[in-house]
């Protein structure tokens, strides 16, 4: 027997109310948040993956926290890699603030929801989640109709992408994060590199992204390299006009991390493997 057509799940009118309730809600009881969709570059065929992406927008929207104890997840782990902070957080959004402040001004892969693999920025915390599940059905059609996306995020770990947001408080990640390598110059360059320029070779035409500059050392730390410096070579900052004779710099030396052993290793390496020793089983080619 069907259903009694007197009797509805909610008209449209209801349904926009308790859509305006749901976002007064969150805008009483939320916090701003910065939604940051992602932008692939390169995507593998083959796995169907982003082996290079980027992150060029961020649009605050109000958000609820589902738990308000604290985050969720298992905490702080040791493992054999050292502390992994393993942070999780679930993100309420109503669904028509999002569609009015990020879907309608910003380029998503899937359009018209929230993406997995997105990131959100927490201004409270200070930390920067990515989106693992989008939840989709929870409450569960109230009076016929679904107002939210529930954000199911992990705390973002950095696996190199670039941050242009104009955020300085996200784009900073990229800044502290990525492999950074100092470039030292000869004397007689003309004016001072400034932070956040892009810079280039004159030779080679390996662009990077200015760290700092040390006038007094001649020292320009770079990241975000697009490939190797020709030893000498001018490098000119695109902003500032500073053009410079590159001196030395060593590709191994990453000072983003005080625990970056790569040159130790090299240098360890060097003494263990003897490569002067021949194939004792003969060469290619010889006949005795």
């Amino acid at each position: 027997m069907a259903t009694n057509t007197y009797f509805t799940h909610g008209t449209t009118g209801e349904q926009n109310l308790v859509g305006d309730l749901v976002k007064e809600q969150i805008k009483m009881f939320g916090q701003d948040v910065y939604y940051i969709p992602r932008v692939i570059v390169d995507q593998d065929p083959t796995f169907d993956e982003d082996s290079l992406s980027k992150f060029e927008d961020a649009y605050i929207i109000e958000a609820y926290l589902e738990n308000v104890q604290g985050f969720e997840g298992d905490g702080d782990l040791y493992s054999k890699f050292g502390v992994r902070i393993s942070d999780q957080v679930t993100f309420v959004i109503a669904r028509t603030r999002f569609t009015e402040l990020v879907d309608d001004n910003a380029t998503l892969i899937v359009e018209g929801r929230p993406n997995e693999g997105d990131l959100v920025y927490f201004p409270l915390a200070n930390k920067l989640f990515q989106i693992q599940y989008v939840e989709y059905e929870t409450p569960f059609f109230q009076l016929g109709k679904i107002h939210t996306w529930g954000l199911k995020c992990e705390l973002y770990e950095y696996a190199d992408e670039d941050f242009n947001t104009g955020v300085d408080a996200i784009d900073k990640v990229e800044r502290n994060l990525s492999t950074t390598i100092t470039l030292n110059f000869a004397e007689g360059g003309s004016n001072d590199f400034t932070v956040g320029e892009i810079v280039a070779g004159g030779t080679s035409n390996v662009t990077a992204e200015v760290k700092s500059w040390s006038s007094t050392d001649r020292q320009l730390q770079l990241f975000n390299r697009s490939g190797i410096f020709t030893i000498p070579e001018t490098v000119t900052g695109q902003t500032s006009g500073a053009a410079w004779t590159t001196a030395s710099y060593n590709t191994l030396n990453n000072t983003n991390s005080g625990f970056d052993q790569n040159q130790s290793f090299e240098t360890l390496a060097d003494g263990i493997l003897d490569f002067t020793q021949g194939n004792p089983f003969g060469e290619f080619g010889q006949k005795s």
